[in-house]
């Protein structure tokens, strides 16, 4: 589903901030990126959403070469992953309903097709109740959220979640993975970025990808 072979990336002249990566996400697995505050998570992140191009290397994702893809192609990858940003990005002018159901309406799918489908997300993650509310009036765990149900609403192939716990509670943290764990369970890829061991140590069953000064290991799931 996706592959960095010797990826590196580097800003301007200054040095690589990420140097010779190499690892592969297999369909319909589950996986945790970790690694310290500024070790380059975000950046492999956006790297597997096609958001940057590498300075070397090859990626492959969906078995398209990246390095070969004109903006229509990529548009029309990214519509087969799910991603969950740390600061929401949720538009305040929109109520929740709004903002979840917005990656359909880009789509250019029909109301009546899918309302439904989003009513029935907002309830799964605990929202039926806030659907008609605007961004500025929910709380912190109720924004994160609509942000994991617009990401869930494409029914995605690969989900990317960068720190999607980090601004909730424990108990609500432990909901929110059991959400990712369900998506998992019914075929998606999910790739979760996250600096919280106990988080990670709740489902030990999920491979580890570590980032720490700017190269990648890999420490695969122990059999149970």
């Amino acid at each position: 589903m996706l592959e960095f072979d010797n990826v590196g990336l580097r800003y301007g002249l200054g040095a690589e901030v990420l140097r010779d990566v190499t690892f592969s996400i297999a369909p319909q697995s589950f996986q945790f990126l970790t690694g310290p505050s500024g070790a380059g998570k975000t950046t492999l992140l956006r790297l597997m959403m096609l958001s940057l191009r590498p300075t070397r290397g090859a990626i492959r994702i969906f078995g398209e070469d990246a390095a070969g893809l004109d903006k229509d192609k990529i548009t029309a990858l990214r519509r087969r992953i799910g991603v969950v940003f740390q600061d929401f990005r949720l538009l305040d002018h929109l109520t929740t309903y709004e903002n979840v159901a917005l990656p359909l309406r880009v789509m250019e799918r029909a109301e009546r097709g899918y309302r439904d489908e989003v009513i029935e997300l907002l309830r799964w993650v605990g929202l039926g109740e806030r659907m008609n509310a605007l961004p500025p009036v929910l709380s912190g765990g109720e924004k994160q959220r609509a942000a994991i149900a617009r990401a869930l609403i494409v029914r995605p192939e690969l989900l990317l979640a960068d720190e999607p716990t980090g601004n909730v509670d424990p108990s609500l943290a432990r909901r929110l993975l059991r959400l990712f764990v369900e998506l998992h369970k019914s075929g998606t890829a999910v790739v979760i970025a996250t600096h919280d061991i106990g988080l990670m140590d709740q489902f030990g069953a999920a491979r580890r990808l570590v980032v720490g000064e700017g190269r990648l290991q890999t420490f695969e799931a122990e059999s149970p």
